[in-house]
């Protein structure tokens, strides 16, 4: 399974460049496999940025949501596991959605897909892979 960090799933809803070739490769191919996955706290997280302004969509963010999951990516919930194993990742940043999206990640023995240094940096097991190459 693939899972999209936020800025990975809004890359990839606006076709965005940045995105890299081998990882769009690795995204279209879990998508064709149906094992696409977005962790639902990055709803939180596109809804907050844009209440913040800090993220400009054409839609609203309920309609992003309903695309991603039209296009065949499964919305992973966030449930009380995740919760206490995001608590307890240890040398991981305090960012809450970030927590949340690495422990859903480990959850579902999932790579990450991510231009997040820091969690690309995280000294630990999880798989990831950088979103820009």
């Amino acid at each position: 399974m693939i899972l999209l960090d936020t800025h990975v799933a809004i890359w990839m809803a606006n076709d965005d460049k940045i995105l890299g070739s081998q990882s769009r490769d690795l995204i279209l191919q879990a998508k064709k496999d149906q094992q696409l996955a977005v962790s639902a706290i990055s709803f939180w997280e596109i809804a907050l940025l844009v209440a913040k302004e800090r993220l400009e969509l054409t839609g609203d963010p309920s309609e992003l949501r309903k695309d991603l999951i039209d296009s065949g990516v499964a919305e992973l919930p966030l449930t009380g596991d995740i919760g206490i194993l995001a608590v307890g990742l240890e040398n991981l940043h305090g960012d809450p959605a970030d927590r949340f999206i690495a422990a859903t990640a480990i959850a579902h023995d999932a790579t990450l897909v991510t231009a997040d240094e820091r969690l690309l940096g995280w000294r630990h097991k999880l798989r990831r892979q950088n979103a820009e190459r």
